[in-house]
């Protein structure tokens, strides 16, 4: 597991944070690293269609020292089977966090860097991209 940073200011503690260079991903599973299979139907969590290039491109990631967190709508319920199914297809990964919010359309509001990357139905390499994102004013 990656150390974590401590952060000080003006003498006081801070959330501790991952050294530099060290990415936190948080990636979904159903619709982006297999088949979307929805929470109505959990039969079919099991047996999921891989999409290979995930596979290749995460564990990249964990190798060069990245976290990796799944991060999934799934609910508690269908821990046992999602945690087979990654370990079941050779994932890589440090957690897995159950019972994101359903819908999409994700507005994430935090203190440290947040980055976001829609996933399109391919994992490539990430480039830099300027785009347009919405801030809170100064």
């Amino acid at each position: 597991m990656t150390h974590l940073v401590e952060q000080t200011k003006n003498g006081k503690r801070l959330s501790p944070s991952l050294p530099e260079g060290v990415k936190n991903y948080l990636i979904d599973i159903d619709g982006t690293i297999c088949d979307d299979i929805p929470n109505e139907e959990p039969e079919r969590m099991a047996t999921a269609k891989l999409y290979p290039d995930a596979l290749k491109t995460l564990n990249s990631w964990y190798d060069k020292g990245h976290q990796i967190t799944f991060f999934s709508s799934r609910l508690e319920e269908h821990r046992d089977v999602t945690e087979a199914w990654l370990k079941n297809n050779g994932f890589k990964y440090h957690d897995l966090l159950l019972g994101k919010p359903r819908g999409g359309n994700y507005h994430w509001v935090d203190n440290h860097i947040v980055r976001a990357t829609r996933f399109d139905g391919k994992f490539t390499e990430l480039v830099e991209k300027e785009v347009s994102i919405q801030v809170f004013e100064p």
